[in-house]
Parts: C-alpha cells; structure tokens; sequence
C-alpha cells in the first residue's frame, strides 16, 4: 500500500507529492490523467507567483507586505474569501521561493508593459512549462512514483476516511489503488462543457479553454455526491478575454489581450459596456472574460490607436488595422456609423492628463457611461488596432471546502483526505484574480497538503503496527 498517493499532475499535486516526501512518506504515487507529453495541467501555461516579502528578495523589488498583499486579494474578491486561510497563504507564499529552486525552479527579472509585477510576482525563468518539468525531474529523484495516462474516476471514502481510488484503465478495466493518504489535486472543472453549460446556460458553448482539456471535474463532482461540503460559485472564475481566433484547448497566456487599459473595448453592437481603466491590469484581466460572456453572442472587440503600440504585450495573432474608424468597422464586420458615434462620444468625453500606464494617472472620461477612469487617451491617431474577444477560461472556483491543515470538510474535517489548488481555489477566491495568486494558493496548499499527508500516513501506519503488535502478543 502506498503511504500517500496523489491525484493530480500540475503545480499543487507536484508540490505535494515533494512535501509528502520530504516529510518521512516513504511511498508516494501520483496519478496524472494526462499522457506524458500533456502533463502538468493549466501550470504549463503559468508564468510568476504572487510573494509577499518585507524586502528586496532575488528579482523582487521593494516590499510587498501581508497588509498590501490581502488589501489586493479583497478588492477583486469584493469580500468574497475566508480571511484566515487567505492570510494564510500570504504568509506562507514567503517561503516558496528558496523552497521552489531547492527543486529546480529558476527565476527572471519581470516582464514589462501592463504588467506592473516587479514588486509583486516572481517570474519563471522558461515560464510553467519549465516549472512542471524541474519538479517532474525532482520528483523522480527523490523515488516517487508517477503513473501518466492514469485518469481517477471515483474514490472510496467512508465516513470521511479515504480508502482508495479506483483508476479508468485504457481497456475498459478499473484498477483499485489503496492508500494511507491521498491528496486531491485535480483541478476544476473548466474543460466539461456539459458543466458549463449548466452554469451559464447557452454562453458557456462560446467559451475558449485557455489550459488543458483533462479538466472535467470528475473528482470534484465525485466528492461532493460523497458528502465533501462545496464552496464557491460554478459561474465563477478565472476567465480571461481572449483573442477569439485561439484553439479551443491549450491556448495558453500567447492569446491574452493585453491592450484593453489603453483603448475601449466594444460589443457586437459597437457599445462600451464597462470602464477599460479600472484598475491596474494584473487586478482586472482576470473579470474580462465574464464581462465579454455576458454580451450578445459573447464577442467583443478591444480597440486602440497608434499611441498605445509597444506599450503592451503583443498577442500571437495580429490585430486587424485600418487608418480610419470607419474602415475599421467594416474589417471587423460590426456597424460603421454606431462604431463611429462610440468613439466620437468617448474622445468628446476624454478629459487631458498627464498619462502614465505606470500609475492610476488623472487621464480619464467626464459624462460618459460607463466611465474610463484611468488612462483615457482619445483614439485619434492611425492606424487603429482591432482585437475580436471570446471568453477564456483557465479555472473555476467552485470546489471543495478545507480547512488550514487542507483537510477536506464532509460532517467533519477527514484524517487523510487532503486538496490542493484550483479544486479548493474557492476557499480564498470567490471571485476576480490577482495576478499570479493562482499559484500561490497551489503552491502553499501544495506543500501544505503533502506535509499533512505523511504525517496523516504515518499515524495510520503507528495505528496498524500497534494493532499487529496488540495480537500478536495475545
């Protein structure tokens, strides 16, 4: 029997499965749905973590305080987390990175453009792709066992006691894996249509998946029917805008529309529908996605002119230009005058400032619904830039509720099932995103999680030696 299996290939479950050794489990199994050439989930599309740090630390600059880093978190949730297990994870989030290169990850100074990180997140130096394969070679080294092509369809829980997991085998069969103690690291449930579906109704078939399509939620599903008390909302999300010509799987952070502070962004009608400078692009990209889903037939177009190229991060298709509105507006197929009237309307609106993307500058609208509160320039100066917007999705927030151990809740807290990253995400984001946060909550709870779970083996393997031990000497 294995002390401690996880189920999951990503960031959470890796770290887990590293914690778990590292903490005396002498036989750790993890189980990735994925073939090998797929692993690692929506990690592989990762590329910083959010770290508070009262310092300079490596690439970080300044400080970023507990204080500052929870204010973050609860302005885009709007209240919308447990507090304790949120500061939680900011405390925590300190340790990660000497813990992280221990295992092979390496770091690089910020990107620039919208990003506004440099104080705030720690860069992956060849991005999460790089992450996943250090730990992968990590885990290797230490001797966990990694099985690919693993899918888990259901697990035994008794009481809240986790007993096995039973794996859906290519040929149809079903393999029962026993364990002391399993960490549940199998993310949300983003790639079942048919689930999103029921959550958004008809929108949900125009929604792009922006990570990998062995999301369905199963686990998630399966712990739920099996008393683990839920938490969160299934319309909620990381759910991104864009560009509308990406694959419907693994389009990963290249088809992120990245210019949306710097022009307005339009629907199919040529209608703005909400405020393009907010706030700080790492703090809003994450609610544009639901916006836009929210829009007839969930399309939108973002809008700039000459003055805000090279101030952004450049997409992996090219926007569609032209030197006049108006030629604009019928390359992109939506009504010429309306399109026209919008932006007329809102340079009329534009109010002069110094403008600074770096900063929330004075550069904003006066009587204009809905306003642009930062960064308002008037587009005014060809050619203008269009991008067509869909909804991405990278995780949902509905999941599982724990507790600060990771134990998941059922009538009360198991002792020995565990959950790690986007399927517990819930328990801190009720909604919106901070950039890079994402990955804090997975590595955090990762290591947490793993931690619990050997100890949690350990115990039962006491239990079971002291039983032996009682019989033998009766």
């Amino acid at each position: 029997m294995f002390d401690v299996l996880v189920i999951g290939g990503g960031n959470a479950a890796l770290c887990a499965a590293l914690a778990a050794r590292e903490h005396g489990a002498q036989r750790v199994l993890l189980l990735e749905s994925a073939p090998r050439s797929e692993r690692g989930g929506n990690s592989i599309h990762t590329r910083n973590i959010r770290v508070k740090h009262d310092a300079p630390m490596g690439h970080l600059t300044d400080a970023y305080p507990e204080d500052e880093f929870f204010e973050d978190l609860l302005r885009v949730t709007a209240g919308k987390t447990t507090e304790s297990l949120a500061r939680q994870v900011i405390r925590a989030s300190q340790d990660c990175p000497p813990w992280m290169q221990k295992h092979g990850v390496q770091f690089q100074a910020c990107l620039g453009g919208t990003l506004h990180l440099s104080r705030t997140n720690n860069f992956f130096l060849g991005g999460g792709k790089a992450l996943v394969n250090a730990y992968y070679r990590s885990a290797e080294q230490l001797g966990i066992e990694v099985r690919y092509d693993s899918p888990v369809d259901e697990l035994e829980i008794e009481k809240g006691h986790f007993k096995a997991a039973w794996i859906a085998k290519p040929n149809g069969q079903r393999e029962r894996m026993a364990a002391k103690a399993v960490v549940i690291a199998s993310g949300g449930f983003e790639s079942n249509r048919d689930w999103l579906r029921e959550a958004w109704g008809p929108a949900a078939d125009q929604f792009l998946i922006r990570g990998c399509r062995f999301n369905m939620g199963v686990l998630l599903k399966d712990l739920i029917a099996k008393g683990a008390q839920s938490i969160g909302d299934a319309t909620q999300g990381h759910c991104v805008a864009i560009d509308a010509r990406a694959p419907m799987y693994d389009g990963g952070i290249v088809t992120r529309i990245d210019c949306v502070s710097l022009g307005i962004v339009v629907n199919k009608h040529a209608q703005r529908f909400y405020d393009e400078g907010e706030d700080f692009w790492p703090k809003r990209y994450a609610i544009w996605g639901r916006l836009v889903a929210q829009q007839p037939d969930q399309v939108g177009y973002s809008i700039i002119d000459a003055k805000a190229q090279g101030r952004f991060m450049p997409p992996v298709f090219p926007g569609e230009t032209a030197y006049t509105i108006a030629e604009l507006a019928h390359k992109i197929g939506i009504d010429v005058e309306a399109l026209e009237k919008t932006v007329a309307d809102y340079n009329a609106a534009v109010v002069p400032g110094r403008f600074d993307h770096a900063v929330l500058d004075n550069c904003h609208t006066e009587g204009l619904t809905p306003a642009k509160t930062h960064w308002a320039q008037r587009l005014d100066t060809p050619p203008f830039t269009a991008y067509p917007l869909r909804p991405g999705i990278t995780f949902t927030y509905l999941g599982v509720r724990v507790n600060d151990q990771a134990q998941v809740l059922f009538d009360d807290y198991s002792p020995n099932c565990f959950a790690a990253g986007e399927i517990m995400a819930g328990n801190v984001l009720g909604q919106g995103y901070v950039a890079g946060v994402g990955m804090t909550i997975g590595t955090v709870y990762g290591r947490l999680a793993g931690e619990q779970a050997a100890k949690a083996a350990a115990t039962i393997s006491a239990n079971l030696n002291h039983s032996e031990s009682s019989k033998a000497a009766a």
